[in-house]
């Protein structure tokens, strides 16, 4: 299985170039606008094309590369459902499996961060196992913390953040050497104690990660509400154009 991910310092955005290169099937997974020329050429390297496109979510911080990838490469765009997107694509439940040749990818309901939002596990078939190898988390389990429960749900912070702790233990479900890949590191403004090492585990992050060691959904929420960051600059200009699935302004 191939993997390239792929850093935005100017945003602290991770996102990530997957797939099996023997049956020529890839996928990017929570692509930046300015980044699509990356992934295309970086497909072109290997020889095969970018047959998917996934989000983890409608991203709050930064405009999606989504719609001009899926447009250049004709790939099929994966959201969760329940996303609220105007544009053509694939609604994933909990538990939908996408095959990508030999590369099976597994969505997992995260929601939290934001209410439709999934984390992608995905298993390498070639190494004889089905169990997952890593896992796409999007914003909800991030390197040292998790994401913010603020920006999507006006008004209602500290039930999101109930919400997102319930699905931590989806996530904290999977084996600890389960390679975790978030959609941010350190510098972005969802989530607040990020480390600047894009990569974790789950074992690691169930060790060491504080935000995962509150038993109680009330305590859990307390602390994830502290020192909350600003906003994201233009944020509702950039989540009404990765709902449109335009980079341009709203009317």
């Amino acid at each position: 299985m191939l993997l390239r991910p792929f850093l935005n310092d100017a945003t602290s955005c991770a996102s990530y170039l997957f797939g099996c290169t023997t049956l020529g099937t890839l996928a990017v997974v929570d692509p930046h606008a300015d980044l699509v020329d990356g992934y295309i050429a970086a497909a072109e390297v290997v020889g095969q094309p970018i047959v998917a496109v996934f989000e983890t979510h409608v991203q709050a911080d930064h405009v999606s590369g989504l719609p001009e990838l899926a447009g250049r490469t004709g790939a099929t765009a994966y959201l969760p459902a329940g996303a609220g997107v105007e544009f053509e694509h694939v609604a994933l439940e909990h538990g939908a499996v996408v095959e990508l040749g030999n590369t099976r990818v597994t969505a997992i309901a995260t929601p939290g961060h934001a209410p439709a939002h999934h984390a992608y596990a995905v298993a390498d078939l070639r190494r004889g196992t089905d169990e997952p190898w890593l896992v796409f988390t999007g914003d909800s389990l991030l390197i040292g913390d998790v994401g913010r429960p603020d920006l999507h749900v006006a008004g209602d912070a500290p039930g999101q953040a109930r919400i997102l702790q319930a699905s931590l233990q989806r996530l904290l479900d999977l084996p600890d050497h389960v390679v975790v890949f978030p959609s941010h590191y350190a510098g972005s403004v969802c989530g607040r104690g990020l480390s600047g090492n894009p990569v974790s585990t789950i074992g690691f992050e169930r060790a060491h990660n504080e935000m995962l060691g509150f038993a109680d959904a009330a305590g859990f929420a307390e602390a994830l509400l502290k020192d909350t960051p600003p906003p994201p600059p233009g944020q509702d200009r950039i989540v009404a154009a990765n709902r449109r699935g335009s980079a341009g302004t709203p009317a």
